[in-house]
């Protein structure tokens, strides 16, 4: 079965929501956070207030989740739909695809739930 890392960039305003989102997704494999800093693409942006202009990071967070193939959309979704502001900064969101998952405590590959 083949398996993929979802990640997402998303506003830290939104996690709570895209937490509770996700659990209610049938057999969702589990979620990991990372707290990030970032900008965005100088000329993507045109800068309106000063306070832009000076700051340098926002504070983001980043989402991790490695889930079955079938399951890429439903998440990418969810993310989308519960992480949309329709501004810029909403964040980004991309599927990679992986290789193999094995648990550290005793080595055996990991298979997908569901």
């Amino acid at each position: 079965m083949s398996m993929k890392e979802v990640r997402a960039i998303v506003r830290p305003s939104r996690l709570a929501r895209l937490r509770e989102a996700l659990r209610a997704i049938p057999n969702f494999p589990g979620v990991t956070v990372w707290a990030a800093d970032g900008f965005t693409a100088p000329a993507a942006m045109v800068k309106r207030t000063v306070r832009e202009e000076l700051t340098e990071f926002s504070h983001k967070t980043l989402v991790c989740i490695l889930c079955e193939d079938a399951m890429v959309d439903t998440i990418r979704k969810t993310v989308f739909d519960t992480c949309s502001t329709g501004t810029v900064g909403d964040g980004l969101v991309w599927v990679v695809d992986v290789g193999d998952i094995h648990r550290i405590r005793d080595r055996e590959p990991v298979r997908p739930v569901g």
